[in-house]
């Protein structure tokens, strides 16, 4: 058992989780309560890594983060190595290939908090910051369960996107998925077994897990239509 990938991976997916909550939330918000006619341009862009290859996907960050790209250079003059084949470029690829894993379910949990309960707020004098603190957020922690734990469990199966932009060094950027996929070409099948069952159970019980505390969320905040 490689437990310096198990190690990486769970330390990549619960960096990539934080991220996407901080990162995903305002956009989720703007997405569902933004009436910009334009902002379907926004919504495929967000949703654009389901549909790309991971390889795609992963050769273009990896331009955007590479020595000549403005990001990459910045990086190498201000610490001194270059980005791509760090675990930084992991956590950054990781980002933005589960951005909309994190986004679609928050904005569909905002897009379904009464608007009623929003005009009142406003009513009252409270500034759209505290009505989304204290209405929005809380009737929405639903979604944003969902959001942040299909964030974490999709990281933790990532193969194509950061290979390609981390590549494969041990203790590094060696993930699970990529360790499963090189004892698979060294016909080592118990070894890959193992790490595959491992990230099969992780998987499993962040997503049980997670509809437990959905369903006993809905039984404190029930929906009334």
């Amino acid at each position: 058992m490689e437990w310096s990938a198990i190690w990486l991976t769970l330390r990549l997916a619960m960096v990539v989780c934080a991220v996407l909550l901080v990162v995903g939330t305002p956009i989720a918000a703007w997405l569902a309560f933004t009436r910009w006619r334009w902002k379907f341009l926004l919504e495929a862009v967000v949703a654009l890594p389901l549909v790309l290859p991971p390889t795609v996907l992963g050769f273009y960050i990896l331009v955007a983060i590479g020595a000549n790209s403005p990001v990459g250079s910045l990086y190498h003059r201000v610490f001194g190595h270059r980005l791509p084949f760090t675990f930084t470029s992991l956590a950054i690829a990781s980002v933005i290939y589960s951005l909309p894993f994190a986004v679609q379910p928050m904005v569909a949990a905002f897009s379904g908090v009464d608007r009623e309960l929003l005009s009142a707020s406003a009513i009252l004098g409270a500034s759209p910051l505290r009505t989304f603190a204290r209405i929005v957020m809380p009737l929405s922690k639903s979604g944003i369960i969902t959001g942040a734990v299909l964030s974490f469990a999709h990281t933790l199966g990532e193969f194509g996107v950061v290979l390609m932009v981390g590549g494969n060094i041990p203790g590094v950027t060696r993930t699970v998925s990529i360790a499963i996929y090189d004892h698979v070409e060294a016909l080592d099948y118990a070894s890959a077994n193992q790490m595959a069952l491992l990230l099969m159970a992780f998987s499993f019980i962040a997503l049980s897990l997670t509809y437990a505390v959905n369903r006993r969320v809905w039984a404190v905040w029930p929906l009334h239509r």
